[in-house]
């Protein structure tokens, strides 16, 4: 999702992961808040819509935010991992993953969109696409977006495990990245047919950066529990309830809509379940997540 403020991009490398060092600087009041906004679209438009966040949290907060786009899903992971992150918006997917690996993260508010703490993952193809139906993607090349994204990845493989297609055996994929990259992968070609977040494939089309005449969806999935918020469990009390307070009261409107909400609700780690247990059905390892 896009988000606003001045964005640092960084790598792994760039956060500092060594394990040592990360455990030693981690402070229960810092003075600076790292936040990471979730890498799911291109760098340059995240950077571009940033600002807004980053002085409403520090108005909020009374300190400096610096706010980081790690270079994929795994290296946010792992940054939360070793505490070189204080907050970080996480797709629900990669929100498991990073609990399975810092068990001491805290999920704490969610997006709402059209009254609803949900959203919904589509599988695209062209318009003159042979693929008229979930049934015709058999032999064809599959568009994912990173293994970590739950709509680009996670939800779209398993709707199509349940209409009995099987990644690797029933038809090929390739992992693109980006959920912007599946749409152009998608409408160039390159793949017959994609998944990713559908209010991320709608945005595509209302800006123009994909041909809503020539890029079609073929279908939709169930609700997802959408993105959450998450903080990491050491901080201070007063620290966690005023991160908290600033992300259920956000109202501004133009914020919201870069995280494609209507505004935060209170969320915690059960309401992530059903990703377990989608994972557990197409047998993803999560634990072999590289990062």
């Amino acid at each position: 999702m896009e988000r606003r403020s001045f964005l640092l991009a960084c790598t792994i490398g760039g956060l500092g992961l060594a394990i040592g060092p990360a455990t030693a600087q981690r402070a229960q009041n810092p003075a600076t808040i790292r936040v990471a906004l979730l890498p799911d679209e291109n760098a340059s438009t995240i950077i571009q819509n940033a600002q807004p966040l980053k002085k409403y949290l520090e108005q909020a907060l009374g300190k400096d935010i610096e706010l980081i786009v790690t270079t994929d899903y795994s290296s946010m992971i792992e940054a939360m991992r070793f505490g070189r992150l204080e907050v970080a918006y996480f797709g629900p997917l990669s929100y498991v993953l990073a609990k399975s690996k810092a068990p001491d993260i805290e999920p704490f508010a969610v997006g709402v969109s059209k009254g609803s703490p949900t959203y919904k993952s589509v599988i695209i193809t062209r318009a003159d696409s042979p693929v008229k139906s979930l049934a015709d993607i058999k032999g064809k090349m599959m568009g994912y977006g990173d293994f970590a994204s739950t709509s680009s990845h996670l939800i779209p493989r398993a709707l199509l495990a349940r209409n009995g297609l099987l990644g690797d055996t029933d038809y090929k994929y390739v992992l693109l990245g980006a959920h912007d990259a599946v749409a152009r992968a998608v409408q160039s070609g390159q793949v017959q047919a994609g998944g990713l977040s559908q209010e991320i494939f709608k945005s595509l089309v209302a800006k123009g950066s994909i041909d809503g005449d020539k890029v079609i969806v073929l279908a939709e999935s169930d609700p997802i529990p959408n993105y959450p918020m998450v903080m990491q469990g050491y901080l201070a009390p007063e620290l966690k309830a005023a991160i908290r307070k600033a992300f259920i009261e956000l109202n501004d409107k133009e914020i919201l809509k870069t995280f494609r909400a209507e505004g935060f609700a209170a969320t915690d780690d059960r309401a992530y379940d059903i990703l377990r247990e989608t994972a557990k059905l197409l047998d993803l390892d999560l634990s072999k997540l590289k990062g």
